[in-house]
């Protein structure tokens, strides 16, 4: 597995200390993008352990959720005991999802819809078989980036959780993303919108070519930057 875009160097330690730091815009966006109008400071101060005020309770332990599962996957990528398997896309569901979906830390039992979209998500009995293919069909791609992003729009567009989806894919694309020693992406709120319209194309079609450019160019050139410090020296 390498990076045949930008020919990153993986270096485990450094891609996992720069995602650390990027933690509250992580959940800062993370939460934005389901319409949870948190701002950075806002974030920074509620997972230093501070309550923000004029925030419904609610919203609050969705952001907390994120940082709960953030701490998980890096705890994981750490002691090198992350995988890409069933088990630990439910337990960080678990946390993920905690209290915000019908249900937490399992496959849904039922169907679901996506709005503004005819395209629908297979049935729930389809969804183990699924979740193995999209491993194997990740496993045949030479770049770890078309890996991980297939990850993350296999994870979407096949709905495998009742709620809570996107964002298991970003932390399962992240989580390949760090455990092989390369930086996570982060997907900016501020370009929600073309987030939202790609997606919509990218349903009906399964189509990655668009998203796929798309989630290369939320990766910060600065981060790209700081990893390809290591071939230049």
């Amino acid at each position: 597995m390498t990076d045949t875009h930008w020919g990153m160097t993986p270096d485990r330690s450094k891609a996992l200390m720069l995602a650390k730091r990027q933690l509250a815009e992580f959940v800062c966006d993370a939460v934005n993008l389901e319409g949870i109008p948190f701002t950075l400071p806002e974030i920074q101060t509620l997972l230093q352990g501070v309550t923000v005020g004029g925030h419904r309770l609610s919203d609050q332990r969705i952001a907390l959720n994120q940082r709960e599962a953030w701490a998980r996957l890096f705890e994981w990528v750490e002691a090198g005991e992350f995988e890409l398997s069933r088990d630990k896309a439910c337990a960080l569901h678990a946390l993920a999802a905690r209290e915000d979906a019908l249900e937490w830390g399992r496959f849904r039992s039922g169907g679901v819809l996506i709005a503004g979209t005819e395209y629908t998500p297979p049935p729930s009995d389809e969804l183990p078989r699924l979740f193995e293919d999209m491993l194997l069909t990740a496993a045949s791609m030479p770049d770890i980036y078309d890996q991980a992003i297939h990850i993350f729009l296999t994870m979407a567009r096949c709905q495998f959780f009742y709620d809570v989806n996107k964002r298991m894919g970003r932390f399962l694309m992240n989580g390949h993303l760090l455990a092989n020693g390369y930086p996570a992406i982060n997907l900016p709120a501020s370009r929600r919108l073309e987030f939202n319209e790609l997606m919509l194309a990218f349903y009906p079609s399964g189509d990655e070519t668009g998203m796929n450019a798309f989630m290369r160019s939320c990766l910060d050139p600065r981060i790209v930057s700081i990893m390809l410090e290591a071939r230049r020296n």
